[in-house]
């Protein structure tokens, strides 16, 4: 008797297929606008799926827009991790977080409209942005390149400015969104404890090329 494997991976792969339609439907929406009113028709229908298939994988519309946060929080991190593997130094990689996030309201705007949009209210769950600032603030303290603080508190310092920075490099396209950054950047690595020195060569380290 033939398997049924084949026929389950592909009932599988569809089901995810349209999972990730509906969480890419409602990313887009809350880039564009932030509108979590919208109707569940027409998240469906730009989707391109079924109105029936949302309750398939969502209880919610709740639960949808949650799933495209996280979504476009994991796919930010798993951004950092790929063009910022190799760099060791915890403030180094601090600086180089605040400078690729304002590129990358140039190269990946509808995730960084999410991000600007709601990223606050993710900011100390255990996610794409959140995980890696931790783990990179317990790296420095850890080494002794950060002043020991509480986490958290270094955190929402962190995260706010970044978040901040993603405001005004919307707010402001005629800004030179590196340069903004890069001053951030170096006030955070001196309120963590860098020298003035320290922190602005560090603050201005070649970094690596987005486009690769």
């Amino acid at each position: 008797m033939p398997s049924s494997a084949p026929s389950r991976n592909r009932f599988e792969r569809r089901r995810a297929e349209t999972r990730q339609a509906l969480v890419g439907a409602a990313r887009q929406i809350l880039a564009e606008t932030g509108d979590t009113s919208v109707s569940i028709q027409a998240i469906a229908e730009r989707a391109d799926v079924g109105f029936g298939s949302f309750y398939n994988h969502f209880a919610s519309k709740t639960e949808l827009f949650d799933a495209a946060v996280v979504d476009a929080l994991e796919e930010f991190g798993r951004t950092f991790d790929e063009r910022l593997a190799g760099i060791d130094d915890p403030a180094e990689l601090v600086a180089a977080g605040f400078r690729l996030s304002a590129r990358m309201t140039g190269s990946h705007p509808e995730l960084m409209q999410v991000l600007r949009r709601r990223g606050l209210g993710y900011l100390h769950t255990d996610n794409g942005l959140s995980s890696r600032a931790r783990r990179d603030l317990a790296s420095g303290i850890a080494s002794g390149r950060f002043t020991a603080v509480e986490p958290a508190v270094a955190l929402s310092a962190l995260g706010g400015t970044l978040l901040s920075l993603l405001e005004l490099k919307f707010s402001r396209p005629d800004l030179d969104g590196d340069e903004a950054a890069s001053h951030l950047a170096e006030m955070v690595l001196r309120m963590l404890g860098l020298s003035a020195d320290d922190a602005r060569e560090v603050a201005r380290r070649p970094l690596p090329d987005l486009a690769r």
